[in-house]
């Protein structure tokens, strides 16, 4: 029988396509799927049982944010429907705030435990302006410690703007279909909380007070954030 890896991927490539997953149907699929995925078919058993191991003095230990390694990303594959890949975090590591535009993102922490912040657009009439300022609704603020169930955000829904912070190492396995393409309008964006203090707290939307509205402005992370490319251990995908 074929790696578990592999089958993930030919149910994949079964199931996604360049405009995202073929029905709802075929997205739980590779939900249910992803969901049994274990660090030991990606080739991470060995720094799964290092968190295994791990308590809160370890980092105490490791308190100098600035000597921490990089994030890495394991690339497994990318083609025009979707791309598999894992991101390896350090503790106290985050990601920033950032969209995926017009993507479905299946994501599946396979060990460790991480914070995640999570928001929709609140689509207003009004200015688009990029360089301003955008309302939106928190979907989601808090821990995730693996075994936890697999994750989905759709292009408008579910949290498609999201930032991580590591409690622990950690590992995601996010599958996005379609990936991010230049091309075809889909950048990743990084944003932050906006500064300004002249916006409002609660907005009309569709009628409805939406209260607690977060504003986001678009960014360019700092220096120190780095993704580095790691090397991908795990069994071979046979496409």
């Amino acid at each position: 029988m074929p790696y578990y890896i592999q089958r993930l991927y030919n149910l994949c490539k079964s199931s996604l396509s360049p405009n995202g997953p073929l029905s709802e149907e075929a997205l739980e699929k590779v939900r249910a799927k992803l969901e049994k995925i274990k660090p030991a078919d990606v080739g991470l058993e060995q720094e799964a049982q290092v968190v295994r191991n791990w308590s809160g003095a370890m980092l105490e230990r490791n308190v100098d944010h600035q000597s921490l390694p990089p994030i890495k990303y394991l690339h497994l594959h990318e083609c025009d429907s979707f791309s598999m890949g894992i991101f390896c975090m350090p503790p106290s590591s985050i990601i920033p705030l950032h969209n995926h535009p017009g993507m479905t993102v299946l994501s599946k922490l396979i060990y460790g435990t991480l914070r995640v912040n999570s928001y929709d657009w609140l689509d207003l009439p009004g200015s688009a302006d990029p360089s301003e300022a955008r309302p939106a609704k928190l979907v989601r603020d808090d821990e995730m410690t693996a075994p936890c169930p697999a994750t989905v955000l759709y292009p408008t829904s579910g949290g498609n703007i999201h930032s991580f912070k590591a409690i622990t190492p950690c590992a995601i396995f996010d599958i996005l279909a379609p990936p991010y393409s230049s091309e075809d309008g889909r950048h990743c964006t990084y944003f932050r909380k906006s500064s300004r203090k002249d916006l409002p707290g609660d907005v009309e939307y569709d009628g409805v007070t939406a209260p607690q509205v977060t504003w986001l402005e678009e960014f360019q992370p700092p220096d120190n954030f780095v993704i580095r490319r790691g090397l991908y251990k795990g069994p071979v995908i046979r496409t």
